[in-house]
């Protein structure tokens, strides 16, 4: 018994490697273009701040948000994108020179409060509907995804001049 168990716990570590080197390679070969395609357009925050892409902060209330926003839907857009612009930043480190690291580890970081946010906002959604604190931690998370859009906006504008354009029409 305890051979069959040490036999299964060596797969199941196996698989979990083979897996993970097999989406990292998938990761690394990915193109501008298919992370450009990836980025969900059914819901921008250009709606919820004047200044999307360029500046930090919303110009929206959090039930103003929320509304706009379209409720849970926007939220999952916003999750999707950040791991998407998580993506789009390493990208950047890989193929320019001289990206500023601490930006992108500020992405990052990033990247993980939005989707933190976001699946906070969801679970108190489907235990409580629109409340107060739902309608909070989905403006927190529309806030901080703005932010994260100009950072991303400012690295590309830095490093890859070029992708701008492309980067602002998918948004």
């Amino acid at each position: 018994m305890l051979i069959a168990l040490q036999v299964l716990t060596v797969t199941a570590i196996a698989t979990y490697l083979f897996c993970w080197r097999k989406s990292a390679h998938a990761r690394n070969a990915q193109t501008w273009a298919t992370l450009l395609a990836r980025l969900r357009p059914e819901w921008s925050a250009r709606e919820l701040s004047d200044h999307f892409l360029w500046q930090e902060g919303l110009s929206a209330t959090p039930e103003d948000a929320w509304r706009r926003m379209e409720g849970p839907k926007g939220l999952w857009v916003i999750y999707q994108n950040a791991r998407v612009m998580i993506e789009m930043a390493d990208y950047a480190q890989r193929n320019c020179e001289g990206v500023d690291r601490l930006l992108v580890e500020t992405l990052r970081s990033d990247a993980m409060q939005i989707r933190v946010c976001v699946l906070t906002a969801l679970a108190q959604y489907a235990l409580m509907q629109a409340s107060e604190g739902v309608r909070v931690n989905a403006y927190r998370a529309a806030a901080l995804y703005t932010g994260m859009a100009a950072r991303m906006t400012q690295l590309l504008q830095t490093n890859a001049a070029t992708l701008v354009p492309d980067f602002v029409a998918a948004m």
